[in-house]
């Protein structure tokens, strides 16, 4: 079979025909579905009921996995997963879903904020690719922001002004933007704010897009208010309703998009109820900005 993509949204995200993520991909299937994400940013798989195994093996057609240390609280002898995916579900080790004051529930709540995975990472991630195993009856919708659209539509001005702006990201700013205060020593090491650029080109097609997250807290050269009220301008100017689309789940859908190019958040659903979803991390290749200690 031939792979496919229809479009389903006036800018970007396309569904994927004509692929079964069971098998492993030929050379061009790869380029094709490549080839795709630097177009639509976001792809859509339907009907693809897959193991973990089969889930990394199809992420490492386009690049390294990302090491998954640093982007949680819970310790690792509490993992749920052992295969290498990142668990992005409210589940614990029991298979049930965590206590609503679990301390890993409420700081996984911060992925019901606008943000890119990794940007908290020196290397930011490049593609980030979603499995639903147990979808959850109520909510749990996830959306994704075009933040090539987004940069294309700001004057002028605001495109001069942002240009060449440094942003510091780091998990403590988006978790204490819900209130998320309490941390460890190692934890605060483990989350020490790193820079990335405001602005990203595509090393691709050379398209220009908003950097933006709810990890990003800060503005080098400028005072927190002010570099904070910025960031939030642009954040509600990126994710207004036509630069967004909105999936709502069923078992066995993969989706997978770039984080160079998107932004995206879960929304609110019935947490007594069980939602399994797993997701592989393909690491990006290099920093946005050259890394300091940000102090």
């Amino acid at each position: 079979m031939t792979i496919t993509i229809r479009q389903l949204h006036p800018l970007f995200f396309g569904e994927v025909s004509g692929v079964d993520l069971r098998k492993p991909l030929t050379p061009q299937e790869a380029r094709d579905i490549e080839a795709g994400m630097d177009k639509y940013a976001v792809l859509l798989f339907r009907n693809q009921d897959i193991t973990d195994e089969q889930q990394l093996a199809f992420a490492l057609n386009f690049g390294e996995r990302e090491h998954a240390r640093g982007g949680t609280v819970t310790k690792k002898e509490d993992y749920r997963l052992t295969s290498g995916l990142n668990d992005v579900s409210n589940l614990g080790k029991d298979g049930k879903p965590l206590p609503r004051d679990h301390r890993t529930h409420l700081f996984n709540l911060g992925n019901c904020l606008w943000h890119s995975d990794s940007s908290f990472r020196p290397i930011p991630a490049k593609f980030s690719l979603l499995s639903a195993r147990v979808v959850n009856p109520k909510g749990g919708n996830t959306e994704f922001a075009d933040m090539r659209a987004a940069y294309d539509t700001l004057d002028d001005e605001t495109r001069a002004e942002i240009e060449d702006m440094i942003c510091e990201h780091s998990l403590m700013y988006s978790r204490g933007s819900l209130g998320f205060v309490d941390y460890t020593d190692e934890e605060k090491e483990m989350f020490k704010p790193v820079r990335q650029r405001l602005v990203r080109t595509h090393p691709v097609h050379g398209r220009k897009s908003l950097y933006l997250s709810s990890h990003a807290g800060a503005i080098l050269g400028m005072s927190v208010p002010e570099a904070r009220l910025l960031l939030r301008d642009l954040t509600e100017h990126a994710t207004q309703r036509e630069f967004v689309h909105v999936h709502k789940w069923t078992v066995h859908d993969l989706i997978m998009w770039d984080n160079r190019q998107t932004m995206h958040r879960v929304r609110r659903y019935d947490q007594s109820q069980p939602r399994d979803m797993r997701r592989a991390t393909v690491a990006g290749t290099e920093p946005t900005v050259a890394q300091q200690a940000a102090e």
